[in-house]
């Protein structure tokens, strides 16, 4: 009997078959005898490469890598533990275990690989490297955490824990969405060191650089709303102040200086001045009332732990 019998790992994969078979017989031969692969559809043979390779495989109903992944937790992993990575060789399999004892110790619900740490030599373009340190500080700035790398695909989570988490995102962005959403259930989140490895050659990667960047920046902010309102009405309010402002000089330059007046700019500038101080008071009143409700959850739990333990 191995000590992994209640973890799964979860590969979602699309067009992999030059290295699925070698993450799968990676995690197998740590002791991870449950491997599940959840396929897009991929037309390169994939699906048999990981059957063969000892690895339960089923497609997808949907699209998309965050699609995936809900399905799965959701209708095909009974494992109360689920190691979730990709299936293009980047990730070592013998880091498995230290993304698995905060879970097994009790110490974190989620746990998230920080592939900074060890980093080898051409696993991401310069690029790629400086957009992950824009997000990761964006994420920091709007969110209140440092998680180092919220873009890892390298994650540990409880199964239930996952179930409590409100996700949407069917793509890429569905590793910043996991963070934002612990960050607002207020779940324990451990990061620990991890190896990251270049693409072997002959497999090609399934990111976008800049779409999914920016579909990544877009959850960023969208998240926003509910966990950090005075952020996402203040930012949108002092745009629309800054721009009314912007509008004024312009106004009263042209008018002092050539005696031309512009009275429709000039209704424009007060309209959107008055739309930034409104989004700016109800940034206000929103991060009012989600303190408040932070603080009724907070009671709720004490009084639900305090009544447990009687």
């Amino acid at each position: 009997m191995s000590e992994y019998d209640d973890v799964c790992v979860l590969l979602p994969t699309i067009d992999e078959a030059e290295t699925v078979a070698r993450v799968v017989e990676l995690f197998r031969d740590g002791g991870l005898d449950e491997v599940l692969v959840i396929d897009g559809g991929s037309t390169d043979g994939t699906q048999e490469a990981a059957r063969e390779a000892g690895a339960r495989v089923v497609e997808q109903s949907g699209r998309g890598k965050g699609q995936a992944v809900r399905e799965a937790v959701r209708d095909h992993i009974d494992a109360p533990y689920v190691v979730m990575a990709d299936a293009d060789a980047t990730y070592d399999a013998r880091d498995v275990d230290a993304m698995l004892d905060p879970l097994l110790s009790g110490e974190a619900d989620h746990v998230i690989g920080n592939r900074f740490a060890d980093m080898r030599p051409g696993a991401m373009t310069r690029l790629n490297r400086i957009g992950n340190r824009i997000i990761n500080l964006s994420f920091r700035l709007i969110h209140g955490e440092r998680y180092r790398d919220i873009l890892s695909g390298y994650r540990a989570f409880t199964r239930e824990s996952f179930r409590r988490l409100h996700l949407t995102a069917d793509g890429f962005g569905i590793e910043t969405e996991m963070a934002v959403e612990c960050v607002k259930n207020r779940q324990s989140v451990a990061v620990v060191p991890i190896t990251y490895r270049e693409r072997p050659g002959g497999s090609a990667t399934n990111l976008h650089p800049i779409r999914d960047g920016g579909v990544i920046f877009l959850e960023l902010y969208r998240k926003a709303k509910t966990n950090n309102p005075l952020f996402y009405f203040g930012s949108l309010g002092a745009i629309s102040t800054g721009a009314g402002a912007l509008m004024t000089g312009y106004v009263l330059y042209d008018w002092l200086v050539n005696g031309i007046t512009h009275e429709i700019i000039a209704i424009a500038a007060v309209g959107a001045a008055i739309l930034g101080i409104q989004l700016l008071i109800f940034g206000f009143l929103a991060d009012m009332i989600l303190s408040l409700h932070r603080e009724q959850v907070a009671r709720y739990e004490r009084a639900v732990d305090d009544g447990s333990d009687r």
